[in-house]
């Protein structure tokens, strides 16, 4: 029995996943609702888990679905939560539903984006974001954050680079810390060497950094929302996130209501 556990390493990985959240046995003991000697035990190899303990386990960890399924793979267990294409039968009503939120949010920019920045979705006020940008950076998939980060992309006209870059990238980098992925590093760093090493202003405040972007008819300013699926039990729909940008000030809601107009 104490073979099949070491093989598997799913005791090893508890551990990893309880440490990188910072908790003690006891607390996730807590948290799942058993014992701190289970939880011992399971670490250590001396008791195989149970699927249902490794699934609250998984829970009170905050793992993603995908990391789930991958806990439970290391157990020996199926996996738990589907993957579907989203043209695919399953989440034909979902992508239908984005694409009416894509068009409700009109004549301002919303984007639908996969893991890595990937764009599935967008309105037509997103030609905001293209313009003037590299033709290789516009063949699809378009990766919406180097688009925005890239010197031949937005990068020329984002008048606040350095915050906004910054912005972006400590959200990528806090994502990473929550859930270790060396690709998501290797592309964080990719993108924050587009950024200038100039330090980021007094006013920068982390939370709220507004994008400041010049364009054709002037200066946008503009600020982000981020909505996810947070009860989504299918891993594709649970990795997607819908961003929505709004006018920070009146002459930019103006300024994307003419753009829209002459686009009609």
């Amino acid at each position: 029995m104490s073979n099949t556990i070491e093989q598997t390493g799913v005791g090893a990985e508890l551990r990893r996943w309880r440490r990188a959240r910072r908790l003690s046995q006891l607390e996730l003991a807590a948290l799942a609702d058993t014992t701190q000697r289970h939880v011992s035990f399971l670490e250590s190899g001396r008791s195989q888990p149970g699927r249902a303990i490794l699934i609250r386990l998984a829970e009170s960890l905050g793992l993603s679905l995908r990391e789930r399924n991958d806990l439970l793979a290391r157990a020996g267990y199926a996996p738990v939560f589907t993957e579907s294409g989203l043209d695919e039968a399953a989440l034909r009503p979902v992508r239908a539903a984005l694409e009416e939120i894509l068009y409700g949010h009109l004549p301002y920019p919303a984007l639908v984006v996969a893991p890595y920045g990937r764009v599935v979705a967008a309105n037509d006020a997103v030609e905001v974001f293209t313009e003037g940008a590299a033709p290789e950076l516009l063949a699809p998939p378009v990766n919406m954050l180097r688009l925005m980060l890239h010197p031949d992309g937005m990068a020329r006209r984002v008048r606040n680079l350095p915050e906004w870059g910054r912005h972006v990238t400590e959200n990528l980098r806090a994502r990473a810390r929550r859930s270790p992925d060396p690709r998501l590093d290797a592309f964080t760093e990719e993108l924050a060497g587009y950024l200038p090493r100039t330090p980021v202003g007094p006013d920068h405040l982390g939370f709220a950094v507004p994008l400041r972007l010049a364009s054709a008819d002037g200066e946008l300013r503009l600020i982000t929302t981020l909505t996810s699926f947070a009860t989504a039990t299918d891993i594709t729909l649970a990795e997607l996130h819908l961003e929505a940008f709004l006018p920070a000030d009146q002459a930019t809601a103006e300024l994307l209501r003419t753009r829209a107009l002459g686009r009609a």
